[in-house]
């Protein structure tokens, strides 16, 4: 049955996003604030949601992440090598600084929104196109047509959520990323004319407010209504 229900979820916090270095198809574990963050969202997203079926990108990083939740729903967890991040080739483990020291021209349009040339690296197309066939087919799969867990990367979310509610991914840049162990929830539509995916909330997360999510602090007492605001 097709699933009625998509979660889009990013994995929890590793060394190199801490240190704002690009990931990629690099295998990079979780951190102990990524552990932390993993802990703490999958409570919050079995709360809301009750799994039908959960699949993961094989990196680590997201399929640590997907084990939390499968744990306490009692599934187990599909993997997918479609659902990996985005490769960037020679640019993964760099940051910002050194790719433009290194490559400024190709940074540069990078920045400006073009999609430079590079061994190993991945176009835009292409991995939205790998991440809505292996959403759309994982979708139709689910057991009873309830929710499906996709547990997958940042750019990779944000390009596969583009294309299915049917927009371009090569130029559209109208949609934040996810922070990390944070996630998005799609619906399946309904009647003409509509794409057949929308969007009913994006980036959401346990109640706690930016700066410590990411420092892997609690914080107390933050009513959901703020700590959505504070989160966009």
């Amino acid at each position: 049955m097709t699933a009625a229900t998509v979660v889009l979820w990013r994995h929890g916090r590793t060394e190199w996003n801490a240190a704002h270095r690009l990931q990629g198809g690099t295998d990079i574990a979780l951190d102990d604030v990524g552990r932390w963050q993993v802990t703490r969202a999958a409570q919050a997203l079995a709360e809301r949601h009750v799994p039908d079926l959960i699949v993961s990108s094989d990196l680590g990083r997201a399929a640590d992440t997907a084990q939390a939740l499968a744990d306490l729903a009692g599934l187990d967890v599909v993997r997918d090598a479609r659902l990996r991040e985005r490769s960037f080739g020679e640019w993964e483990g760099l940051t910002a600084d050194e790719i433009a020291e290194r490559w400024p021209d190709q940074y540069r349009a990078w920045r400006g929104g073009q999609d430079p040339h590079r061994a190993g690296a991945e176009s835009r197309e292409a991995v939205a196109e790998r991440m809505a066939l292996a959403i759309e087919e994982h979708a139709g799969r689910t057991p009873t047509g309830g929710t499906l867990v996709v547990v997958s990367h940042g750019a990779a979310i944000t390009l596969g959520l583009v294309t299915l509610l049917g927009l371009d991914p090569a130029t559209w840049r109208g949609l934040f990323g996810l922070h990390n162990a944070h996630w998005s929830v799609l619906r399946r539509s309904a009647g003409q004319g509509r794409p057949r995916w929308a969007v009913e909330s994006h980036n959401r997360g346990p109640s706690v407010l930016v700066e410590d999510w990411d420092a892997g602090r609690p914080t107390e007492s933050v009513p959901s209504s703020t700590a959505d605001a504070l989160r966009t």
